[in-house]
């Protein structure tokens, strides 16, 4: 495994196709997303494995139903995996997932965050990356059977909010 970028040093950039479902949960808003668009806000990179997946599912719910903490810490929060848009909508839509879940189809964007892996894909990973695109805070799980809090995030984030 790679070891991605370092602490204080600029977040690797890109652009990923993915979407969320609208304020009304009734459609699925497609879109590219860019790294450097988001400058100005902190961003919470979640890698994760796949879609509809049980530790994936109590992860990317858990962050959902968090969304008004991390907005009222100017954090936007991106989930990525491999799987594709089309996958992502369902994934979405059964659960009410209120973050843009980005498609990493051929893991390239995993490659320069160091958490591709053989046979798993992706490892479960947490990047927050601050208003000024510089890479604040990481967790890169081993085996991936647990998953970064709602409170450490925010508590993190407050960090670099207050920084």
């Amino acid at each position: 495994m790679a070891s991605g970028p370092q602490l204080g040093s600029a977040a690797p950039d890109f652009t990923l196709p993915g979407g969320v479902l609208s304020g009304s949960g009734e459609t699925f808003e497609r879109a590219d997303y860019r790294l450097t668009a988001a400058r100005g806000r902190s961003v919470v990179l979640a890698f994760y494995p796949g879609d509809n997946t049980t530790v994936c599912t109590k992860q990317l719910c858990s962050y959902s139903s968090g969304m008004e903490a991390f907005e009222g810490l100017d954090a936007d929060v991106w989930g990525i995996s491999p799987q594709g848009v089309d996958s992502h909508e369902s994934f979405a839509r059964a659960f009410g997932l209120r973050m843009p879940l980005l498609a990493d189809e051929g893991r390239e964007i995993a490659k320069a965050y160091g958490v591709s892996a053989p046979g798993i894909g992706v490892r479960r990973a947490v990047f927050l990356i601050g208003p000024d695109g510089i890479l604040r805070w990481k967790h890169v799980a081993l085996l991936g059977a647990t998953f970064q809090s709602l409170d450490t995030l925010t508590n993190r984030l407050s960090g670099i909010k207050g920084a």
